[in-house]
């Protein structure tokens, strides 16, 4: 990712978040006698010199007299600047809106080529953290994990999503600001939810989703723990041992209350807060729409999934359904239930509906593609296997095993995808087996693909069960007898879980909308008003079954066992299971094929009089 300096500052922002007045531009600063860039730092000369530059002359002696420097200049209000004698309403706002242009696009800002976005500015404290190591950690973290196995393009890594994310983040906050100045958003608030963006994939660990959700249940058993915690911790870290304090004071944050607020906005508390009670402390009620930009715990709707999803869908070759950049535009903020939240137009439902089913095509294709799920399952058999004897070095020299270095921020920066190469290209003999299970990665000999179903509609698996799974279907022994032995151990039953992101409820419900009409209202849209084409049901599950051993009969067995499984459990009918077990399909008698076009939904009683003879005939010659 190319970076530059100061490159598209020249060009005039015709695009600004309200509408482009024209008042609302970016200052052209030049250079200031003092030499220095960072405005928090100007004295009151500097201060003087950066009104005569903007043509505001008249007001140079009213900022000197009072002694204004650049520390003071975020602070300042319409009130303040009528105080001072700044008579007209016009010229306060325009004088502020000058003011707080400094802060949204600093003289010293870089400019990065983004793939996805373009040429985008980041602020120079953006660019410190950047810089640290512990940023750069992630982009030697692939974003879809074991996807890149599958998906030749998917090699695009969580260093410059979150750079992206960081964007995105800073856009729709300048946006609101721009379009709604009574919500009194500072350079603090903007800073802060740009830092919140860049920094809410600190924690992943090796191949992202896999360290967290197959890895660490694998070898901390018990352990609640997710990416996020370790993004709060490595954020920590990354402020102190780069000793980055000083310098977000430099840049105008309070660490007391702004960093609280930046984990906060990473992490959030759980559910949406509910009631009277306000659950944060960075920042107050009032600003509650802030935490539904980064990570969006009411709807789900945030620029996170904003731009990985455009981010994916372009390495994946995949078309993206769904267009931020008109969010952008009809984003406001209103007060539903004493909480301020951000609305859309209600002509953007439709849309909405687009994104989830964005999110929901993206796993079935991708995330959860069967192939990426066996090559994933391999990759954390190996590191399951060499975790107890590939030791980390973290702080004051302690060594860390993989699943233990997430108690240490310092052992955990070096933990990495790069962990893959360290078992292939090991000699040890610990490793061996590990070492074997990713050179069958390498050359593509993976676990069987056995099949895939699912449980009845008002059915659902729960996380206790899963480990019984195996052995179920190892017990769900078919009529015709097998040759081999099929043992639990050979099996991995994966239980996929499908939804639009909030289990079995339609995030759109929780969403709010204003209408061209009446825009000082907000209602909400049902799913009957949109269409009739949208899903009835917003969660499913998918079991997903794969074989370990390779043994042509071994396969064979557990593919026929796991037809019998899915009839004696009442799940869905396999794809090809007529295919795979010709003599057992037909003796459940809703999975008896019909030639028929009639609805899916027909029953059992109208199989045609010609096959149940059949069906009656093949049961006759199993149970001679």
């Amino acid at each position: 990712m190319d970076q530059d300096q100061g490159a598209s500052r020249k060009r005039r922002r015709s695009g600004t978040p309200d509408g482009g007045a024209a008042d609302r531009r970016t200052p052209d600063r030049g250079v200031l006698p003092s030499g220095r860039s960072n405005c928090l730092e100007w004295d009151v000369e500097d201060v003087c010199g950066f009104l005569r530059m903007q043509g505001w002359e008249k007001f140079e002696e009213l900022f000197r007299e009072e002694k204004l420097s650049g520390a003071t200049l975020p602070y300042l209000t319409k009130d303040d600047l009528e105080n001072l004698g700044v008579s007209t309403l016009g010229e306060r706002i325009n004088l502020i809106n000058c003011i707080s242009a400094l802060w949204q696009s600093p003289i010293d800002a870089k400019v990065f080529n983004d793939p996805i976005h373009g040429h985008i500015e980041m602020h120079p404290l953006l660019v410190r953290i950047i810089d640290t190591p512990q940023f750069q950690r992630l982009r030697f973290i692939k974003q879809l994990g074991g996807t890149y196995f599958v998906y030749p393009g998917a090699s695009h890594n969580r260093f410059e999503h979150s750079i992206g994310v960081a964007h995105l983040a800073g856009e729709l906050v300048k946006a609101l600001s721009g379009r709604q100045p009574e919500l009194r958003i500072n350079h603090r608030d903007i800073l802060c939810v740009q830092i919140a963006g860049l920094c809410h994939d600190l924690g992943h660990g090796p191949f992202s989703h896999l360290f967290d959700g197959k890895f660490i249940p694998r070898t901390r058993s018990g352990l609640q723990w997710k990416h996020e915690n370790a993004s709060i911790e490595m954020f920590d870290h990354l402020i102190s041992s780069n000793k980055l304090d000083g310098v977000l004071q430099s840049y105008g944050l309070e660490l007391s209350e702004d960093l609280v607020f930046i984990k906060e906005m990473i992490h959030g508390v759980g559910a949406h807060c509910k009631g009277s009670v306000w659950p944060y402390k960075g920042r107050p009620k009032e600003k509650s729409f802030l935490y539904e930009i980064v990570a969006n715990k009411r709807t789900g709707i945030d620029v996170d999934k904003w731009d990985y999803f455009a981010r994916d869908c372009h390495h994946l070759g995949i078309r993206n359904n769904f267009d931020f950049q008109r969010f952008l535009k009809f984003a406001r903020v209103y007060e539903v239930k004493k909480k301020k939240v951000i609305c859309t137009r209600d002509k953007e439902v439709g849309d909405l509906y687009n994104m989830f089913h964005t999110r929901n095509t993206l796993h079935r294709r991708a995330y959860q593609h069967r192939v990426v799920n066996i090559i994933e399952s391999m990759i954390t058999e190996a590191m399951v296997l060499a975790d107890p004897h590939i030791l980390i070095s973290g702080s004051g020299g302690k060594q860390y095993r993989m699943s233990t270095a997430i108690g240490d921020m310092e052992a955990y920066t070096k933990l990495t995808d790069s962990i893959f190469e360290q078992i292939l290209n090991s000699a040890d003999a610990e490793l061996q087996e590990a070492r074997e299970i990713l050179s069958n990665v390498v050359c593509r000999k993976l676990y069987k693909w056995i099949g895939q179903t699912q449980p009845a509609a008002d059915t659902v698996i729960k996380q206790e069960e899963f480990d019984k799974l195996a052995d179920q279907l190892v017990a769900a022994a078919p009529t015709t007898s097998v040759e081999v032995t099929l043992r639990a151990e050979d099996l991995i039953v994966n239980v996929v879980q499908m939804d639009y992101g909030m289990k079995g409820k339609n995030p759109v419900n929780k969403v709010r909308f204003y209408c061209k009409n009446s825009p000082n209202k907000t209602v909400k849209i049902s799913k009957k008003q949109v269409s009739q084409l949208l899903p009835e049901r917003f969660t499913e599950q998918l079991i997903q079954v794969y074989c370990k051993r390779a043994d042509k009969g071994i396969v064979q067995a557990a593919r026929k066992h796991f037809i019998k499984w899915c009839m004696d459990r009442n799940f869905a009918k396999p794809r090809d299971g007529d295919i795979i077990a010709p003599e057992l399909t037909p003796l459940k008698a809703d999975w008896n094929k019909s030639d028929s076009d009639s609805d899916d939904s027909q029953s059992a009683n109208d199989v045609h009089l010609p096959q149940q003879m059949k069906i009656n005939e093949v049961k006759t010659q199993l149970f001679k």
